[in-house]
């Protein structure tokens, strides 16, 4: 008798646990997945005028009935620079949808009012708001070269006596940042420079350009813009490094590093780099003294028998902690 009880008595608690395992339900609701499309709140921004120069930031809200894939497009309409944030579920909050004034599509952002569209792929519904940028983020590092005040007269250059040459600041719309840009162009069929421009630390008040000695750290970021149709220039970057600290570079016994971008682009992109990965010619030791750098060149080159060749720079900034996030 007392073994037929404990039987039951299992049996019974057996019951209980699978009714509990059955009551439970794991992961999302059907509905939330399979259930019908609607919006149940609308777009809306956390405010309608942002100062990204500030530190400000702002984010958007929605609501949906199901989870769902999103593609959230804030475009400049002065500059049509656009930003694109992407995500998937039910609501946007400031977890998912949070801008800080950074650029996805260059340009950059400019003081402008912004036009922001929603929409969800395989859905028709487009929702939209709109967002004014007060000023522009600021980006913390050291500049050295934005063209936006012209030409500084430490800066040098070399230009080769070739056909078409162009090499000269910019201001239109072109411009990926602000309003000016350096424009190279021309033909040169005996070799590959076809010119360069040197930003020398005297430009910047010393003898040396006032970075931090942690390569490590450091980052160099450029905007390099490829023409449509010409595919044969090249962006070579180099950094001529003081050892021995006397004002000037040696380059018998001092470290030269150089990067080279071949632009098969059409457009504007962004280049970063470490400092330290950046490879040299080992003269003063190889070892990466940004603290110590004396100059920075830009060279554009181009295979002699390609014919014209053009790109285009701007927005030459160091950065610690990361690359730029422009």
């Amino acid at each position: 008798m007392k073994n037929y009880t404990l039987i039951i008595l299992c049996f019974s608690i057996l019951i209980s646990c699978r009714k509990k395992e059955l009551n439970k339900i794991e992961g999302p609701n059907l509905t939330d997945v399979y259930g019908d499309f609607a919006v149940i709140t609308n777009l809306a921004a956390s405010q309608n005028n942002v100062d990204f120069s500030l530190g400000q930031s702002v984010y958007f809200t929605c609501e949906l009935s199901k989870i769902s894939n999103w593609k959230l497009s804030i475009v400049g309409l002065t500059s049509g620079a656009e930003k694109i944030i992407t995500g998937i579920g039910k609501k946007l909050d400031v977890s998912s949808a949070l801008w800080n004034g950074s650029t996805t599509n260059f340009p950059m952002f400019k003081a402008e009012s912004c036009q922001v569209t929603l929409t969800f792929p395989g859905e028709a519904d487009t929702l939209t708001t709109n967002v004014t940028v007060a000023q522009p983020k600021v980006n913390a590092g050291f500049l050295i070269a934005d063209f936006e005040s012209g030409w500084v007269s430490s800066w040098t250059t070399f230009i080769q006596s070739g056909a078409g040459m162009d090499f000269n600041i910019k201001t239109n719309s072109l411009s990926p940042q602000q309003n000016s840009y350096y424009h190279m162009e021309g033909t040169v069929n005996w070799d590959w420079l076809v010119g360069l421009v040197d930003f020398n630390a005297s430009a910047y008040g010393a003898t040396t350009i006032p970075l931090s000695s942690n390569g490590d750290n450091l980052y160099f970021n450029a905007l390099v813009y490829g023409a449509p149709g010409l595919p044969n220039s090249r962006v070579l970057f180099r950094f001529d490094e003081d050892e021995n600290q006397n004002g000037s570079f040696n380059s018998t016994n001092e470290d030269q590093y150089g990067l080279e971008i071949i632009v098969d682009w059409e457009g504007w992109k962004l280049i970063s780099a470490k400092y330290s990965d950046i490879t040299g010619n080992g003269k003063g030791g190889n070892v990466h003294n940004p603290d110590k750098l004396n100059k920075v060149s830009v060279l554009h080159l181009a295979n002699p028998s390609s014919g014209i060749a053009k790109s285009g720079i701007d927005y030459l900034i160091f950065t610690e902690n990361g690359p730029l996030q422009p």
